[in-house]
């Protein structure tokens, strides 16, 4: 293989792996923004935290994380803490967890929840924090 060929090769994936990551740290700005919003509003209009806990990968069980904020899907699968810090909540089973709690690492938040999912899977960030504000104020 030419020399030439292959440093032009890596040069070219080298720059679309960093567009890749800048694109990424933009979407995450974004999503804060949104989130930091979510956190104000939420508060502004009395809608109260509660303890959030992480559903097992299999069966009913449900652990204590030690976090409060609001849970943002149907399933309380996906939450915001008091912190506007973004959580997906599930955890493997664990006897342990079952007695101590478990701890949950937040994520940087996609601008759309759900993305490369099942079709109807997907919804904006910005929609789903607004549904979740709709629902806790009635409207």
């Amino acid at each position: 293989m030419d020399r030439d060929w292959l440093e032009q090769r890596r040069q070219a994936i080298d720059a679309h792996a960093r567009a890749q990551q800048d694109q990424r740290a933009r979407e995450a700005e974004q999503a804060a923004a949104l989130i930091a919003a979510f956190v104000a509003d939420a508060t502004a209009r009395g809608i109260a935290p509660t303890p959030l806990t992480a559903p097992a990968h299999r069966g009913g069980a449900r652990y204590r994380t030690g976090l409060r904020g609001w849970y943002l899907d149907r399933h309380d699968r996906l939450a915001v803490d008091t912190e506007g810090r973004f959580y997906v909540l599930t955890t493997p089973n664990s006897l342990r967890a079952r007695l101590t709690g478990t701890a949950v690492q937040p994520r940087p938040a996609p601008l759309i929840v759900g993305e490369g999912g099942r079709d109807g899977d997907s919804i904006p960030l910005r929609d789903l924090l607004r549904r979740r504000l709709d629902a806790a104020s009635g409207t």
